[in-house]
């Protein structure tokens, strides 16, 4: 049996469905951080490209419709400091789970968005 050709070569993009664009935007870049690549028009809304650091990867903020059925998303983002990274976002007011520290496993927290989108934060 021969291996399959290299049909995947990388990830671009993540998608996050979000219900408020504009809500959403503010809450990327204001609270997180985030800086925005790209915030484009498109007949369903717009094209908003969001970069979390220098790693290549970008978040997308799609307008979520009741038509298009998703699962749920997971996405880990990195910090150089959970605690600090959990005492900012707490501070804004974002709703997080308290930091995880497991022998063995580096410190990391949950927190959702305005949509309740779940992501983790992982110290790196």
């Amino acid at each position: 049996m021969t291996a399959p050709a290299r049909v995947i070569t990388g990830i671009r993009t993540v998608s996050v469905p979000v219900t408020d664009q504009d809500q959403a935007l503010r809450f990327y870049v204001d609270t997180l951080g985030f800086t925005v690549l790209r915030d484009e028009p498109i007949p369903t809304g717009r094209w908003i490209e969001l970069a979390a650091g220098d790693d290549g990867v970008i978040v997308t903020l799609d307008h979520a419709t009741t038509d298009v059925t998703r699962g749920p998303i997971m996405i880990r983002f990195t910090t150089d400091d959970a605690a600090a990274a959990h005492a900012a976002l707490t501070g804004a007011g974002v709703d997080t789970d308290e930091v995880l520290t497991w022998p063995g496993v580096p410190p990391m927290f949950a927190f959702r968005d305005l949509d309740g989108n779940a992501f983790s934060i992982t110290e790196t």
